[in-house]
């Protein structure tokens, strides 16, 4: 316990700094990632099958290699372009984006589809209906569960040390390497983790229960 206290003194800038970069990886792979996956679900939903394909097949990849190979693969074909923070950032942004458009094509499944068949009934064409009907109220479904995905995002993070980037896991290789501790950094970096993800689960569940009040 000593030693965990005096770590976390002595080079508390340093784990600022890990905690710092995990959280900028896990907001860029999201928001980005957010961005590509809702584009990925409307693509899946709409009557273009060639669309519907492709995105049906991003889906099914990315959610189907394991992460840590799609970091390897999409590192090596973009770090010496794109330099190693962008290169991780870009590969778990095409990762979350996978998952993102399975969470808001869902959202969208939830809305009864009778409102869509009413839209369209009164002669308001499928891409309006769905913009300005059936998306804000699948808002409600997709919130929570985004939340849910940055909370993992946040965890996987965790593989980006293996590039060196400065996330928090870098930071217990660096700390190791200085202090020659190695249980210690584990259980401080263990001990940031789950207090970033407590807290959002947190935010989450308030998040949930003002739109269920709404």
């Amino acid at each position: 316990m000593e030693n965990i206290i005096k770590l976390i003194i002595k080079y508390f800038p340093i784990f600022l700094e890990g905690t710092s970069v995990t959280i900028v990886l896990a907001l860029i792979a999201v928001f980005f990632g957010t961005i590509l996956g809702s584009l990925l679900a409307f693509a899946k939903i709409s009557n273009n099958k060639i669309l519907s394909k492709i995105a049906s097949i991003y889906i099914e990849v990315f959610r189907g290699i394991p992460l840590l190979l799609q970091l390897w693969v999409i590192y090596l074909l973009t770090y010496s372009t794109l330099g190693k923070f962008i290169a991780v950032s870009f590969a778990l942004l095409l990762n979350s984006a996978a998952y993102v458009a399975e969470i808001v094509r869902s959202g969208i499944d939830a809305v009864d589809v009778g409102q869509m068949e009413a839209a369209r009934s009164l002669g308001l064409s499928r891409s309006f209906s769905m913009r300005k009907i059936i998306f804000p109220q699948a808002i409600k479904n997709i919130l929570p569960a985004l939340g849910n995905e940055f909370v993992a995002v946040i965890k996987e993070t965790s593989l980006a040390s293996v590039f060196y980037i400065g996330d928090l896991m870098t930071v217990k290789n660096t700390i190791t390497t200085l202090t020659y501790l190695s249980l210690e950094p584990y259980i401080i970096i263990g001990c940031i983790y789950l207090f970033l993800t407590f807290t959002i689960s947190k935010l989450i569940k308030r998040l949930e229960v003002e739109l269920n009040n709404d």
